[in-house]
């Protein structure tokens, strides 16, 4: 394949979890001249687009033996085209799924393979995938927002990942919502993603070519919101405002910005607060005429509490990732340590989750993270800023093991469940600590 293709080399991403077909393919584009990244299943795919996004997806659409018709498959790929509709994918289906492999193609893919390819096929297929990805790359408008922004959207993905029924709800709203102007009201905890879900809405519109504008209003007086919005009007033209924490504006700020929203602008509004919805009604909460600019449609986005198990989908997500950010070793998850991070209280939900997990990531030692690395990290990201000094897993492991021991008057077997170890893993860090 040539090399100008891409500068650097072109990069294709292979979902399939057929081992020996992520092995053939590696050898086969490594040879000529790709970089190469390699996912197992969709979470995986999340994962590697986060760390490092690629040119093209190589995309089976079935990803358990029993399965033949591209299910999974094609829920990935829907997901995956309304998260970036410039991206460039080629289905892999077998001979018989000729049908499947023109199905996908209606839904987003940009070309198929069949399996088992002939090798010069599949390096002609992706060539031309690359070519395609190149050019919708520089025909694509940029954003407005922020590399870091950008690169949070892509890392957290709290539509994308989760089975549970909330988030199956949620998506289903968003697909209904997002191809109408209609101004959405989202609520939900700090650290859920609500800014995040604005994103995603906006990049299901047809204004998703059009800016995106985050502004934040919490704490703003009438002057300078006032200025603050007519200058995101102006930048926003045919796209999408999020006004951030509406529910924390003063009254008087309240009337400036319902004011300010009468005058006719092309801008599709969404705006977010950490608000309960019966707190925004009534004489401490928001203004009747801003409520109704507001709230054509009323969304809460749910809690970890709310998602269940999504919280381990997460956190294996995470770890993930920043095991190939810091090119760490990829260490699996304890049963004990999935059995903690389930059933936690995460205070700071999503944000507070990712963040443990990086800690865990950099801090952790053994074979596999075991729940008081997670309890260690957590802690670290859910208390005060922490002084240099006070960057001590051991020291912190230590005062958790403690506090765990006196908070169950000594019983070991309490403690050991408080903290998701097993009675003999909390001897053992019990004489380690010289407890």
């Amino acid at each position: 394949m040539p090399n100008e293709l891409s500068s650097p080399p072109g990069h294709v991403l292979v979902v399939d979890d057929d081992e020996d077909v992520l092995k053939a393919a590696s050898i086969v584009l490594t040879r000529n001249g790709l970089k190469v990244s390699l996912a197992r299943n969709p979470a995986e795919a999340w994962t590697a687009i986060a760390a490092d996004p690629p040119d093209v997806v190589l995309l089976d659409l079935n990803f358990s033996r029993s399965r033949t018709s591209g299910e999974e498959g094609f829920a990935w790929l829907t997901e995956y085209i309304a998260h970036d509709p410039d991206a460039v994918v080629v289905v892999i289906t077998g001979h018989s799924g000729v049908n499947i492999a023109v199905a996908a193609m209606r839904a987003g893919a940009s070309d198929f393979i069949m399996k088992p390819w002939r090798n010069d096929r599949l390096v002609a297929t992706l060539d031309n995938a690359l070519e395609l990805s190149q050019r919708r790359r520089r025909t694509s408008l940029p954003t407005p927002a922020s590399s870091a922004e950008a690169g949070e959207n892509s890392e957290i993905l709290p539509l994308l990942l989760g089975e549970s029924q909330a988030m199956h709800r949620l998506r289903d709203m968003v697909r209904r919502i997002a191809p109408t102007d209609a101004p959405v009201l989202l609520l939900g905890e700090a650290g859920v993603g609500k800014s995040l879900v604005a994103r995603h809405i906006h990049r299901r519109s047809a204004r998703d070519k059009k800016p995106f504008i985050a502004l934040d209003v919490e704490g703003l007086d009438g002057e300078t919101l006032a200025e603050k919005l007519a200058e995101a009007m102006e930048r926003g033209r045919g796209g999408t405002i999020c006004l951030e924490e509406v529910g924390a504006l003063s009254r008087p700020a309240q009337g400036v910005l319902a004011s300010a929203l009468d005058r006719p602008g092309d801008v599709r509004l969404i705006a977010t607060t950490r608000r309960r919805r019966e707190a925004l009604r009534g004489s401490s909460g928001l203004r009747d005429e801003l409520l109704f600019r507001l709230n054509t449609v009323e969304m809460s986005v749910p809690s970890l509490a709310a998602r269940g198990d999504d919280a381990l989908l997460l956190a294996e997500h995470f770890l993930r990732l920043f095991t190939k950010r810091y090119e760490r070793p990829l260490k699996p998850l304890s049963a004990e340590a999935a059995a903690f991070i389930c059933r936690r209280v995460w205070v700071g939900e999503v944000r507070a989750l990712r963040q443990a997990m990086e800690r865990c990531v950099i801090f952790a030692e053994g074979l596999a993270y075991e729940a008081a690395d997670v309890a260690a990290a957590e802690a670290f990201a859910s208390s005060e800023p922490l002084e240099p000094r006070g960057l001590d897993l051991a020291a912190s492991e230590r005062t958790l093991i403690t506090r765990a021991l006196e908070t169950n008057a000594f019983n070991v077997s309490h403690a050991a469940r408080d903290l998701g170890l097993t009675r003999a893993a909390l001897y053992r860090r019990m004489a380690k600590h010289g407890l």
